[in-house]
């Protein structure tokens, strides 16, 4: 099953592309990054255009992403809400399945240890994806992380119903 991970933000939003069996394989992931001297509309329009087009060239069954918990800046978690929102109802009008994990669910499957730092995380994923060359960017990083969360799971846990 070929997998979407997404690690939603407005100003840089993290995704991956991972097929779950029989074993993981990593096969890209990247970022969109959005303006942030455009009017906020439009950067959520550039948000999804770039979504779709990702979701059109890898074709996935399914699409893992993460849950949000902010505590701090309420803009800020606004505006990563409503750039969130825009990447559901996108997947979802491509009829893709999707999934919600939360950041200690992610770091919990990948490392054993939910609250893991974001440096274990990583060397993790090198360790569960050998060979596979991981993005250097932590936005795109954290994207695999949700997609191999979801493979490594196959859980219906996180399912939005």
């Amino acid at each position: 099953m070929r997998i979407v991970g997404l690690d939603p933000g407005i100003g840089i939003t993290g995704w991956s592309v991972l097929d779950a069996s029989p074993k993981p394989v990593l096969h890209a992931a990247g970022i969109i990054k959005t303006n942030v001297n455009e009017v906020h509309a439009i950067r959520l329009t550039h948000l999804r255009r770039e979504l779709l087009s990702l979701l059109s060239i890898y074709q996935p069954k399914a699409v893992s992403i993460e849950k949000l918990f902010f505590a701090k800046n309420i803009t800020t978690a606004m505006k990563v809400s409503e750039a969130r929102g825009v990447l559901l109802e996108a997947t979802a009008e491509q009829g893709l399945t999707i999934f919600e994990y939360t950041p200690m669910q992610v770091k919990q499957a990948i490392t054993g240890y939910g609250k893991a730092s974001k440096r274990q995380v990583i060397d993790m994923l090198r360790h569960h994806l050998p060979g596979s060359v991981l993005h250097t960017q932590d936005d795109a990083a954290d994207a695999v992380a949700i997609a191999l969360t979801h493979a490594t799971n196959h859980a219906t846990l996180g399912k939005i119903g």
